[in-house]
């Protein structure tokens, strides 16, 4: 199963492959969306003008986000580029 094109699979397999793909994309769809989360509240964070050791974690937060972003999409294509070649068992 593992080198055969889309035209041969059994139905089976070919849904299977299709549900494999779909995660993938959820996946990276909640790693954005994770990362939109950090990002908003490092803005918040920033903004509080009352205590001057959160703005730091603020900051720490757009790192994390930006870390996240990179991180889903590496994964993202990663995975994507196994499905396509037809190596996805081996992962």
């Amino acid at each position: 199963m593992e080198n055969q094109t889309e035209e041969t699979l059994i139905v089976r397999d070919f849904l299977a492959r299709q549900r494999t793909k779909l995660a993938n994309d959820r996946t990276l769809l909640a790693y954005i969306r994770t990362s939109l989360y950090f990002i908003v509240s490092g803005t918040a964070l920033i903004k509080v003008n009352d205590l001057a050791n959160v703005k730091s974690l603020g900051y720490f937060s757009f790192l994390i986000s930006v870390i996240l972003l990179i991180t889903g999409f590496i994964n993202y294509f990663k995975l994507k580029n196994k499905l396509s070649k037809g190596k996805y068992q081996k992962m």
